[in-house]
């Protein structure tokens, strides 16, 4: 945060996970972790967003892994951008929020296999860090913009502070300001 503002923080194509289309009149971008229950529960509100807005709605998922808090978040976002190299993120990234309370190693290799992907090539980026320069990178960008929880999002290029239900960010979202 520079001078107590947040820089406009929007979906960009070519750096972002991006579901629905980069032009859409709505944005929403989540700092996330694969481990945190609040993530968990964001992430069925971010399902409900997506089939209430459909096609009016980019989400851009960025990783916020709270490794103090959470032993098993930075391999879950291993595991994520591993699944992406095989052009396979959102998948794994539903699989993990879907089962939270089984993130270890041996864990992640079998939603691979059960994915289709190539889980010994996963769990070789996994332990190799290959794709923690990418997580660094959206970790960096969230302290930044002011990120120090998660799920934190951003409507629109803002900050979201209120409460993180469908309701709240779809009013957000489809506020208008001008």
């Amino acid at each position: 945060m520079k001078n107590g503002k947040t820089n406009a923080v929007v979906p960009t194509a070519g750096q972002d996970h991006i579901q629905g289309p980069i032009e859409a009149p709505f944005q929403l971008v989540e700092y996330g972790d694969f481990q945190c229950p609040f993530c968990g529960e964001a992430y069925e509100v971010v399902k409900q967003i997506q089939e209430s807005l459909g096609g009016k709605l980019c989400f851009a998922f960025r990783n916020f892994p709270l490794t103090d808090m959470h032993p098993y978040a930075e391999h879950a976002a291993e595991a994520a951008e591993a699944a992406d190299a095989q052009g396979r993120f959102w998948d794994m990234h539903d699989t993990l929020f879907e089962n939270q309370n089984a993130l270890e190693d041996e864990d992640l290799a079998e939603y691979a296999e059960e994915l289709g992907l190539d889980a010994k090539r996963l769990i070789h980026d996994i332990r190799s860090g290959a794709h923690s320069a990418r997580i660094q990178n959206d970790y960096r960008s969230g302290e930044e913009n002011g990120v120090n929880g998660t799920p934190t999002f951003f409507v629109n290029g803002t900050l979201f502070e209120g409460e993180p239900t469908a309701e709240e960010l779809i009013a957000a979202l489809t506020e208008r300001t001008e």
